[in-house]
C-alpha cells in the first residue's frame, strides 16, 4: 500500500491537489486566492453564511484580495466558499486559518481550533495532509491535533499527514503578501514536512522547512515576542523622553544613523492586532508548564499595556495646561483601528484609551474612515460600555473638540487641517511632520 506522502506529491505537483481553508478571515481568504490563482482547486470553510455567500458572489470583504481577482476564480470554478463541513472529505490538503485570542485572563483561547479539528475529524479520510497555520503554543499540532486524528484509527505517515506552518500576514502592507513572504514549515514527522513543504512551494517563492511541528510553532512566537519586546523599549524611552522634555522621534532618528547594532523601533499608544499583543502570552503561558519564569517577556508586556494609560495622562497635561477638567472635555480620537489603512480592531489600544478616557469622564468621540462602530460586547474585546459609531471628520468637530488624539494615523485624514482648526493635538504616531507642527494653530503634544 503507498503512503501518503506518495500519493499526494504527484497531486500536488500537477496541482490535482484539493485545497481548503478553513477560516476566511484576513490569513484564510488571501491564502485560498493564491491556491486558486496557482490552478489548484480551491474550496474555504466559514461558518459565516453572508462570508461564503459574498465570495461565491464574486466579492471581497478584505482590502488586500481585489473582488476582481476573487470573481475571476470564482468564474473559472477555481475558486468557492461553503459552510457545509462535510465537504472536507473531498480535500487532498486542509489548511486552519482560525483566530487564536486570548481569554480576559491572558490564557490561550485555542477553542477555534478544536472546533476546526473536530470538523476535520468527523470528515477526515486516508490520504490527506493537515496543517494548521494559526499562531498558538508549541505541542498545539502534536499533542492535540494528533492524537484528535488518530482517534479515527487512521495513522500519521500510512493514513494522513500532519504540519504547521505559521501565517506571516501582514494586513494592508503593499509589499509583502502571501506569495512573497517567506514560509516556515515544520511536520510531526519527516514526510508531513516535506509534503506541507512542496504544497507551500507552489505559490510561495521561499519554504523554509524546520525539523519539527514545535519548532514552527516556537519561532512564530519569537518573531512576534521580539517585535513586542523592542516596542516595549521604545515605548519606556518615550515615557522617559516626556519626562526628560526630550523629543523621542528625533532620539530615535539619531540612534538609527549608526549602520550596525542598532535596529529602529518605535513607539505609540499601545500594540494592537492579532499577533503582537497576545504571541507573548501564548509563549509565557507555555513556559510556565514547564516551570520557567518568562521575565522579560512579562516586563514588555507591562510596559505596553501601559501606554494607552500614558496617552490618557498626556491628554489630562495637555487640558490642564489650558485650565481645561478632563471630565466632561470632549475628546476626538482620530483612527481606532490597530494599524493605519485597515478596518481590524482587535486588539487595538484605541479600546483601551476609550475606556479609560470615559471612566474618567471625558465625552468621546471618534473619526475613522475605516471602522463605522466600535463594540465593547465581545469577550475577547478591551474595555467596556455603550458602542460609539464613528463621526464626520466636520469643521465643527474639530473646533468643539477640546482635545483630537491622534492613535492610528490613517493616510486619508488630512492632518494640515486638522491643525488648523483644532485647539490641542496629542500625536501618538508621529503623524504630523515637521511643517505641520511649525505652522500649526493647535498647541500639539507628542508621545
Amino acid at each position: 500500500m503507498t503512503t501518503s506522502k506518495e500519493e499526494l506529491l504527484p497531486l500536488i505537483r500537477e496541482h490535482r491537489a484539493h485545497v481548503g481553508v478553513i477560516g476566511l478571515g484576513y490569513v484564510g481568504l488571501p491564502l485560498l486566492v493564491e491556491f486558486a490563482a496557482t490552478g489548484f482547486q480551491a474550496t474555504g470553510f466559514e461558518v459565516d453564511e453572508t462570508k461564503a455567500a459574498r465570495i461565491n458572489a464574486g466579492d471581497s470583504y478584505i482590502s488586500d484580495v481585489p473582488a476582481e481577482r476573487v470573481s475571476e476564480l470564482v468564474a473559472k470554478e477555481r475558486l468557492r466558499a461553503t459552510t457545509d463541513f462535510s465537504a472536507l472529505k473531498l480535500c487532498d490538503a486542509i489548511i486552519i486559518c482560525v483566530p487564536t485570542p486570548l481569554r480576559k485572563t491572558k490564557e490561550p483561547d485555542i477553542s477555534y481550533i478544536l472546533a476546526a479539528a473536530e470538523q476535520i475529524q468527523q470528515h477526515l479520510r486516508r490520504g490527506q495532509l493537515i496543517i494548521l497555520e494559526s499562531t498558538t503554543y508549541p505541542g498545539t499540532t502534536d499533542e492535540v491535533l494528533l492524537p484528535m486524528f488518530e482517534e479515527r484509527g487512521l495513522k500519521l505517515d500510512a493514513d494522513f499527514l500532519l504540519a504547521f506552518s505559521p501565517e506571516r500576514v501582514d494586513p494592508g502592507n503593499p509589499q509583502f503578501q502571501t506569495h512573497n513572504i517567506p514560509k516556515v514549515v515544520g511536520g510531526c514527522t519527516p514526510d508531513s514536512t516535506e509534503v506541507a513543504a512542496a504544497l507551500y512551494g507552489e505559490i510561495v517563492k521561499h519554504v523554509h522547512p524546520v525539523t519539527s511541528a514545535r519548532v514552527a510553532e516556537a519561532a512564530k512566537l519569537l518573531e512576534n515576542t521580539f517585535r513586542a519586546v523592542n516596542i516595549g523599549m521604545a515605548n519606556e524611552m518615550a515615557r522617559l523622553c516626556y519626562a526628560l522634555g526630550i523629543d523621542t522621534w528625533e532620539v530615535i532618528r539619531a540612534a538609527a544613523t549608526k549602520p550596525f547594532g542598532f535596529m529602529p523601533f518605535y513607539p505609540g499608544p499601545g500594540i494592537g492586532g492579532h499577533c503582537i499583543p497576545l504571541d507573548p502570552h501564548y509563549l509565557s503561558w507555555k513556559a510556565r508548564q514547564h516551570g520557567f519564569d518568562s521575565r522579560f517577556i512579562g516586563l514588555a508586556e507591562e510596559v505596553n499595556s501601559r501606554m494607552p494609560e500614558h496617552v490618557v495622562t498626556l491628554v489630562s497635561d495637555g487640558l490642564n495646561d489650558e485650565r481645561k477638567a478632563l471630565k466632561g472635555a470632549r475628546v476626538l480620537l482620530l483612527g481606532v483601528a490597530y494599524k493605519r489603512d485597515i478596518d481590524d480592531v482587535r486588539e487595538s489600544p484605541a479600546l483601551s484609551i476609550i475606556d479609560r478616557l470615559r471612566a474618567k469622564g471625558a465625552d468621546v468621540r471618534y473619526h475613522d474612515p475605516f471602522v463605522a462602530e466600535v463594540r465593547f460586547d465581545d469577550a475577547h474585546t478591551q474595555g467596556s460600555g455603550e458602542p460609539l459609531q464613528s463621526v464626520a471628520l466636520t469643521d465643527d468637530e474639530l473646533k468643539n473638540s477640546d482635545c483630537v488624539v491622534i492613535v492610528t494615523d490613517h493616510t486619508q485624514v488630512d492632518y494640515k487641517r486638522v491643525c488648523e482648526l483644532s485647539r490641542l493635538v496629542v500625536d501618538t504616531r508621529n503623524a504630523l511632520d515637521s511643517d505641520i507642527r511649525r505652522n500649526s494653530c493647535a498647541r500639539i503634544i507628542r508621545l
